[in-house]
């Protein structure tokens, strides 16, 4: 009698407004690590976003298509409910700087606490160690040159939208 093959899957969590190439360094790190790998979208009505959720899972999707192991979802609500939910046992954070790792420690501790979920820190390559959605938005509005922190479909899309919100 065989037993099951233990299959390794790791949540990576974020709004995703836009998916940086910071995003995809972890993303990619966590693939090599582990069996699956589930980008999950944050679904936040409170927050005011430049691309839909559904955009942004059609942009994680193409972006991570050269990935076997990767598929991206969304969820709504707490994390780990979701992890618990679809049998996640570990999330994977980047973290940039040390001021991440305070808060992300916290999240840590209280979402090992409320359901046994394990967070793994993966520190960012330092290539990407400012890197942040927001700060790309931020300069892309004024017409910052942006094209190298974001990959090429995404940066496209982006300027697109831009366009759109000024009209």
């Amino acid at each position: 009698m065989s037993a099951e093959p233990i299959v390794r899957k790791v949540a990576c969590p974020g709004s995703f407004d836009p998916v940086t190439n910071g995003h995809l360094d972890i993303i990619g790190r966590a693939a090599g690590l582990y069996d699956e790998v589930v980008v999950a979208v944050l679904v936040n009505r409170n927050k005011s976003s430049l691309f839909t959720v559904e955009e942004r899972i059609s942009m994680l999707t193409e972006v991570t298509a050269g990935y076997g192991n990767v598929r991206v979802d969304s969820f709504y609500g707490l994390l780990v409910d979701y992890c618990r939910t679809h049998e996640i046992p570990v999330i994977i954070k980047g973290l940039r700087a040390v001021s991440d790792f305070d808060y992300e420690l916290q999240m840590a501790q209280m979402n090992r606490g409320l359901a046994g979920v394990d967070t793994v820190f993966m520190p960012t390559n330092p290539e990407y160690s400012f890197l942040a959605s927001s700060l790309v938005k931020e300069i892309a509005t004024y017409g910052g040159d942006v094209s190298s922190l974001l990959p090429v479909s995404v940066h496209k899309r982006l300027l697109s939208r831009l366009d759109e919100v000024r009209r």
